[in-house]
């Protein structure tokens, strides 16, 4: 198994809807989840996350095992009982990718260069079991793509035309409530200017919701460059804070060549990702956060940095 113990909340309202397409072979979701109460989801093995390691020259390092790695969970030592390098032809977890696609009216003037970039991300990384698109505007539309169409997916990307408002954390709320069913790694890849002007979820309940999603790493392609200068930095701020709570990464390309530069360090960074999975020693059900410290161990490796989560929910059970 790969699942981890946390609990997984999501309250949303806004409309999800897309319609139904028997000729794409995609698992659509159609639904309206306008004043839906909280959903609960639990799970109970193992505590994975992703772990990647860079040296002091910020170069991956990729020839890591098992041993070299120590993890702390509220300063208490854990015993590693699974590893898996993501690059591995066998034994790696499954791989789910997923895209953040914003197609609100503010993203006019940037949305073809996301469209390319987005594009390329899913020709890098074809060997995903599956991708889902979240694409979102004043709505948030879902649908989920097997390895043979993502010729549809790439379809569906290209036909989108920006108009509307921007339901951000709502649609980032819908995708996460999604991943929480997958085995293995998900990647979620979000594409936005970072404005969100609809969403029913605040940007505090997002980002807890992110820190309580388990297996999922966020990275952010961060489209900027026109939007009104007295908001960029926050939208900078946030972007990379969604981010690197997930030990993901976020960029902000300007140009298509900058794009590209950003996609093969994303790509290295998946590619290069380490899985750590471990039973934790404290059995208690009290839904208190537990932070979790990866470190490597290995001789002649000072200096190196590793990139994961800082922690994770317990599971919460209340008492009778």
């Amino acid at each position: 198994m790969f699942r981890r113990t946390a609990p997984f909340i999501v309250a949303l309202a806004t409309a999800v809807a897309v319609p139904a397409d028997p000729s794409t072979g995609a698992r659509d979701a159609l639904s309206d989840v306008e004043g839906q109460q909280p959903v609960f989801r639990t799970r109970l093995d193992l505590v994975t996350m992703g772990v990647t390691v860079t040296d002091r020259r910020g170069g991956f390092v990729a020839d890591l095992v098992q041993a070299d790695f120590q993890v702390v969970e509220d300063g208490r030592p854990q015993a590693i009982t699974y590893f898996a390098h993501g690059d591995e032809p066998t034994g790696a977890p499954p791989l789910h990718v997923g895209l953040l696609f914003d197609t609100s009216g503010s993203m006019g003037e940037d949305i073809a260069l996301a469209r390319s970039a987005a594009v390329r991300f899913l020709n890098t990384l074809s060997d995903a079991d599956d991708m889902t698109l979240v694409d979102f505007d004043t709505e948030v539309r879902v649908a989920r793509y097997g390895q043979g169409d993502f010729p549809r997916m790439v379809e569906r990307i290209r036909a989108r035309q920006p108009g509307g408002f921007t339901a951000m954390y709502d649609a980032l709320g819908v995708f996460l409530d999604g991943a929480a069913e997958n085995d293995g790694r998900t990647i979620l890849v979000i594409y936005t200017d970072g404005g969100d002007t609809r969403s029913t979820l605040g940007y505090g309940d997002a980002l807890t919701l992110v820190r309580a999603s388990g297996d999922v790493t966020i990275h952010v392609v961060g489209f900027l460059e026109h939007q009104p200068s007295i908001a960029r930095a926050m939208q900078r701020q946030r972007l990379s804070e969604i981010a690197g709570t997930t030990g993901g990464r976020a960029v902000f390309p300007a140009v298509m060549k900058d794009v590209e530069t950003a996609y093969d360090a994303i790509v290295a960074q998946i590619r290069s990702q380490y899985t750590l999975g471990y039973v934790s020693t404290n059995a208690a059900h009290d839904g208190r956060w537990r932070k979790v410290d990866v470190k490597v161990v290995r001789p002649g490796l000072r200096g190196a940095r590793t990139q994961s989560r800082s922690g994770y929910f317990a599971l919460f059970k209340p008492a009778h």
